[in-house]
């Protein structure tokens, strides 16, 4: 019987190596680059962006993070961005997986996630849903791993919460049939992944790869990728 209903893994900085600053300077310089011809000057596209991100971080579940993201976007450009939306999905679908040359390789995401699926009844990718699903469909492809590896991908389409809401992960426990208090959150993020992750009532695991810590460290079980491994191994 496995111990745990369910096992959440965030994607960035977790099974997906980065330097999260890094990675976005790259991934924002891409974009400016990709919707240029449809007249966004590359300043006011960056502060628009930063802008619908977060007002999906506040977003509390009364519409979803997407709707919450082009409500924001389109009060800096007007409604026009709602004909745009297809060039932007088009961008996560072809020039942004230069965005690879922004990340690291991590081999062994797969073996993770298989692991998980011994250890757990459902094995969830609880990435921030700030991204449509097209370009978590593509962060995933660098690793080898697609949607069909989950039972359920967090994006922004499917998602009205953020991290750090603690709702966020209840949200998703609910969706997917599943006591909250018998789920592991797996990430890097002391904030978004732990803090959070228990107080919504789950038991968690902090890799320390590409840390993340903006206050004090967590006391919670914690190591490498590879620690994590064999700790998920004899679960």
């Amino acid at each position: 019987m496995s111990k745990y209903s369910a096992v959440f893994f965030d994607l960035d900085g977790t099974l997906l190596p980065m330097d999260y600053e890094g990675f976005l300077k790259g991934y924002l310089g891409l974009l400016s680059k990709g919707v240029a011809h449809l007249g966004y000057e590359a300043k006011a596209l960056v502060s628009a962006m930063w802008q619908g991100v977060g007002e999906m971080v506040k977003n509390d579940g009364s519409r979803t993070n997407c709707e919450a993201f082009w409500q924001s976007f389109a009060s800096a450009f007007g409604d026009r961005v709602y004909n745009d939306i297809p060039v932007f999905d088009a961008f996560y679908t072809t020039e942004f997986h230069k965005a690879k040359a922004f990340t690291g390789e991590n081999r062994r995401a797969r073996e993770a996630v298989a692991l998980a699926k011994k250890a757990g009844e459902k094995v969830v990718l609880a990435t921030n849903p700030i991204f449509p699903r097209v370009a978590v469909e593509a962060r995933l492809s660098w690793i080898g791993l697609s949607y069909s590896d989950f039972d359920f991908v967090t994006d922004y389409s499917n998602s009205g919460y953020c991290k750090p809401n603690a709702a966020y992960y209840t949200d998703i426990a609910e969706k997917i049939g599943v006591d909250i208090t018998k789920c592991l959150m797996v990430g890097n993020n002391t904030e978004e992944d732990i803090v959070a992750g228990e107080k919504a009532g789950m038991d968690t695991y902090l890799i320390t790869d590409c840390l993340i810590c903006d206050g004090e460290m967590p006391d919670c079980k914690k190591g490498s990728f590879t620690d994590f491994l064999e700790f998920i191994d004899k679960v």
